[in-house]
Order: structure tokens, then sequence, then C-alpha cells
């Protein structure tokens, strides 16, 4: 079995996330580390290391956010299924999300026609999978293709694609879908334009607009894990899309959907 790995690399100095969420990654060789070494073996020096080499180390701050990555529901707001239990319960943190969601078969809706800050509709979705004859199932991924990763690596990619409505998520929900994932910065639309439609029309601005309506999910922003996954419709190499870079999971509510 061919395993795919369609995770992003982990980058530092990037303009793709808010300058807060940027990596920062110091590399440090074995000539960096070297006289460090001797405290580890008390009456060693330097000369008695493998031609004066030490280990190679990186050290990594980052946020849960960082490339390719799992969002649980946690992220989004304090509490879920708040319309099946009184008063809700607490929202799952990413050790909550079931392993087995994050495994399954993988369906990408290529929507890369759509320009940029479109909201993709419950009937965008559907007459897709009409016309790739195609019928979600329980437990599938849905992986979005939106054409964003082509400015990976630019201030564009945090307004680049289109992004999924609350309506079109729900559905996806109803359907038994636990994890989707996308190409873009955001499952929703990008945060610019649900800025632009906040200043419109003024309402309780929440985290993330699709996610919190449909007590959003933990977005396993795909945690990574579709490459064992077969996926439909069949891909090329040339078509296929160039790594997810978030995922989500849907929580406990959706369970029986």
């Amino acid at each position: 079995m061919k395993i795919v790995d369609l995770t992003m690399l982990l980058e530092e100095d990037l303009p793709s996330d808010p300058p807060i969420q940027i990596p920062k990654i110091q590399r440090r060789d074995h000539k960096d580390t070297a006289e460090e070494m001797p405290a580890f073996f008390p009456g060693s020096t330097v000369a008695d290391l493998p031609e004066g080499e030490g280990w190679a180390i990186d050290f990594v701050q980052m946020c849960t956010h960082s490339g390719t990555h799992l969002d649980a529901p946690w992220h989004y707001f304090p509490r879920q299924n708040e319309d099946l239990i009184p008063g809700g319960e607490k929202a799952w943190t990413i050790d909550q999300v079931p392993l087995e969601w994050c495994i399954g078969p993988g369906v990408k809706l290529d929507f890369r026609d759509k320009p940029d800050g479109y909201k993709i509709s419950k009937k965008d979705v559907q007459d897709y999978l009409a016309k790739i004859n195609y019928t979600i199932k329980p437990g599938d991924i849905v992986l979005l293709n939106t054409g964003a990763d082509k400015r990976w690596g630019t201030k564009e990619y945090l307004v680049a694609g289109a992004g999924m409505s609350a309506e079109a998520t729900l559905w996806l929900a109803e359907q038994g879908v636990h994890v989707v994932g996308t190409d873009g910065w955001s499952w929703d639309v990008p945060l610019p334009y649900e800025g632009q439609e906040f200043q419109k029309t003024p309402s309780t601005p929440t985290a993330c607009p699709t996610p919190y309506s449909t007590t959003r999910w933990s977005s396993a922003s795909l945690t990574d894990v579709w490459a064992p996954a077969k996926i439909w419709p069949p891909q090329s190499s040339s078509s296929a899309a160039r790594v997810p870079s978030l995922s989500l999971a849907l929580p406990s509510k959706w369970m029986a959907a």
C-alpha cells in the first residue's frame, strides 16, 4: 500500500499566518552543540567527540494551528451540544476526538472555480456530488479543494479561496461526516471576508462562524491522516490537491447522524 503524505511543511518566516501564529525555528547543527556535550560525559572534552561533533537539534516555537493540524471543538467555544443538553457540555479538547474518525474514505469537493470569499451553499455541495455521482456515507472525510494552496507562502493565502457556509456544514454533519479538511486557511470563507460581512450586518461575532453554528467540529484540520484513505473521485497525480492545511471533526452531537 502506498502512503501519501498530505501534510504541509512546518516553515518559519512565511506570511501565510497572522504574525502571532507564524512558527519560529532555531536550528542548531552538530558544531553548535559540541561545546555543550562534555557536560553529559564528565571528564570529556570536545576533542573526545567523534570529529568534534555534537547532536543536531531544533527548537520550535509554534501554536496549535501551525501547518497542517486538527482543530478541536474547544478551539471554537467552551461548550458544545447546547441544543441537546440543557446548558450544553464542555467542548472536546483535541485528545477527546476519536482517532477512528481521522482515518477513512476521502471525498474531494473541487470548488476551484469559485472566487475568493465565495460562500459554498448546501445546494452547491449537493450539485457537485451529483456531478461526480457520489453519495456521502457516514465516516467519509470531506476534503475541500479551493485552489488556495497555490498561494501558500504569501500574504494572499490568508484571503484565498472559497469557504463553506453553515448550512452546507450542517448538511454534511447530518450525512454522518465527522472530519473535513481544506487547502485554505479556514473551512469558512477567509476571515477578512467574514469581517466585512459583520460590518454590513452586525451580529454577535463568533470565533469561527461556520463551526460554531454547527457546534463546530474538532477540525482534524485534518489531522493529516488521509494517507491511507481512498479518494473519490479517483485522482491523477496532476489533479490531486496539494495538502490540506486544516481539518475539522464534528463533536458527539453528530455521532448518531
